[in-house]
């Protein structure tokens, strides 16, 4: 393919912030193209930041287009997996920062899922009070939600992402080649956070995901294009209204507050994010109708297109007496709760959400019906 072939299959999304605005690249052959990393802060050191499985497939690749801009390319790989994103692995992070003698202007890049992205837009908020940071995301789920927006953060076990900071990316590129790696299950956790944009924001979005599903299952690269750049220009405009989740951003978090909850008593890495989310979506939806915001024809139109991507419409139970109870404890955590005060993110008619509370009662009820 040609240069200018090249170009017209690429997209770019900018998210604006003012001093703070960059731009998200969508398209194939990123990785390895140094032309997408010029215009970087200058510096003299960049670190790779990415996990054991991502860097035997890619790290390589990325070196080699960051060595024009960068005298020295530093690499440091993580434990993979939800399990490791805590004070331990992101001391890793600075412990090879510190240990190669890197300044303030040093440039890190996320190479990796949203585990990776998160940890590193952490490190990077805190070294030295800041350096600059690339996320440079290798699933779908990375590349439709995680990577976009600048929220960064590590898990405690008493609550997810509960420990972080707001810091903007210089920059966000969504290389499509990389998901032609990604396991069955990891392309349908993504999918989660694809179908949750329809419900709160776009029904023709919805709809299309319907007709188009079966290609983004089977790595349609058309396909996931369209689903990877509509996903992040919805994305950009919400936080373009709201960086720091004062009201609107909120509402990004559709099934977050159960699926949260599940991950957290589960244990992290049980179930992958997007199917918490998944089935999160489903109780939210559920509770959305008990309140009188939708009616059943969508709920169920949603938990069909949740089936068909193979993720989980009912949620985990994690615990065996009180269920519901736990819930509602890990809820209590939570980073939109208020006062103690637990606030969903449920559907005021298709295509538009909101954030409210709802009864204890009924959110038992929910839950009770809708865990196996």
């Amino acid at each position: 393919m040609d240069l200018r072939a090249l170009a017209a299959c690429r997209h770019q999304v900018d998210i604006d912030l003012g001093e703070r605005s960059y731009p998200i690249v969508i398209g194939s052959g990123l990785l390895s193209d140094p032309a997408v990393f010029a215009g970087l802060p200058k510096a003299r050191a960049a670190l790779i930041v990415t996990n054991t499985t991502v860097a035997p497939l890619y790290a390589a690749q990325l070196q080699a287009a960051l060595a024009p801009h960068y005298a020295q390319v530093h690499t440091v790989a993580l434990p993979d997996g939800e399990a490791h994103k805590d004070w331990q692995t992101l001391n890793q992070i600075f412990d090879t920062l510190l240990g190669q003698g890197c300044d303030r202007k040093t440039v890190l890049f996320a190479l990796g899922g949203g585990v990776v992205g998160d940890m590193t837009g952490f490190a990077a908020a805190c070294y030295m009070r800041g350096v600059p940071f690339v996320q440079v995301p290798t699933t779908l789920l990375s590349q439709v939600d995680s990577s976009v927006g600048g929220k960064t953060a590590i898990n405690h076990p008493l609550g997810k992402n509960m420990i972080g900071a707001f810091y903007q990316p210089q920059l966000v590129v969504c290389d499509l080649d990389t998901l032609a790696t990604l396991p069955a299950r990891e392309l349908a956790a993504g999918l989660a956070e694809v179908i949750k944009y329809g419900p709160i924001a776009d029904m023709e979005f919805m709809g299309w995901l319907e007709d188009n599903l079966d290609a983004l299952l089977a790595g349609d690269r058309d396909a996931l294009a369209h689903a990877v750049k509509r996903s992040v220009e919805i994305k950009a405009w919400v936080v373009s209204q709201d960086e720091r989740e004062g009201g609107l951003r909120a509402v990004l978090n559709f099934g977050h507050t159960f699926g949260h909850a599940m991950e957290a008593g589960m244990g992290y890495g049980v179930w992958l994010h997007g199917e918490g989310v998944a089935a999160g979506m489903v109780m939210a939806a559920r509770l959305s109708r008990r309140l009188g915001l939708v009616d059943e024809e969508f709920v169920q139109r949603l938990v069909t297109l949740i089936a068909r991507a193979g993720l989980p419409t009912r949620g985990a139970v994690i615990a065996s007496r009180d269920n519901a109870g736990h819930y509602l404890q890990h809820m209590r955590v939570d980073k939109k709760a208020e006062g103690g005060e637990i606030r969903f993110v449920l559907i005021d008619g298709p295509g538009k959400a909101l954030v409210r509370s709802a009864p204890d009662s009924l959110v038992r009820e929910i839950i009770d019906t809708c865990c196996h």
